[in-house]
């Protein structure tokens, strides 16, 4: 949360003295929409192992692949090393970082108030980790969910890049326009599951 409040206040601070900000926080969203876009479709389980977020974590300290109860730190051949307990947990937060780089200019990109900025984000982390199981089986079964998210991602780019350009965009029709897109996701998922549970 003290985190989220940090960067927040960064951006609100460079998007009044350096409006130029907006078209750095537009090229993330967009290049964010065309990886989600562009991403592949192969449902195989990620060695976490392998994980870039992972690997970066284990950069930091000295790591064993064993597990010592609950500890986060356990002592192997004389050395105190971290468990794979303390990695998952620093990964989160290295994650929670991640998102963030891309959610925060996606909130500024709908209104520039950085109280709605604070107070959107720091609802998101209470329901998204809480629900996570829920969402992460409705991602799953919504086919067309992801795609929806990518297009409303490039939208708020585009229009923070019009915005730069003196072309504004209201938050009434930005929010019209993001709620149609993921309703229209949702919709054709569950229309095509539908579709597919008649023909069997």
């Amino acid at each position: 949360m003290v985190m989220r409040a940090g960067m927040i206040g960064l951006g609100a601070l460079a998007l009044k003295d350096f409006h130029g900000v907006l078209l750095v926080f537009a090229g993330i969203l967009i290049y964010s929409s065309i990886q989600v876009l562009a991403g592949d479709d192969d449902d195989d389980e990620e060695d976490m192992g392998e994980n870039a977020i992972v690997k970066f974590s284990k950069s930091f300290m000295e790591s064993t692949d064993e597990y010592d109860g609950d500890n986060f730190f356990t002592m192997k051949n004389g050395v105190k090393v971290a468990t794979p307990l303390f990695i998952c947990m620093f990964a989160v937060e290295v994650s929670d970082v991640v998102f963030a780089v891309d959610s925060i200019p996606a909130v500024f990109g709908v209104t520039e108030n950085p109280l709605i900025v604070y107070s959107s984000n720091i609802f998101a982390i209470m329901g998204l980790r809480s629900l996570y199981t829920i969402l992460s089986k409705a991602a799953q079964d919504l086919k067309y969910l992801e795609p929806s998210v990518a297009i409303v991602l490039a939208f708020i780019g585009s229009k923070m890049i019009a915005e730069f350009f003196g072309t504004c965009i209201s938050t009434n029709v930005s929010l019209a326009i993001v709620v149609t897109l993921l309703s229209a996701g949702i919709g054709l998922s569950i229309l095509e599951k539908d579709n597919d549970i008649d023909d069997q």
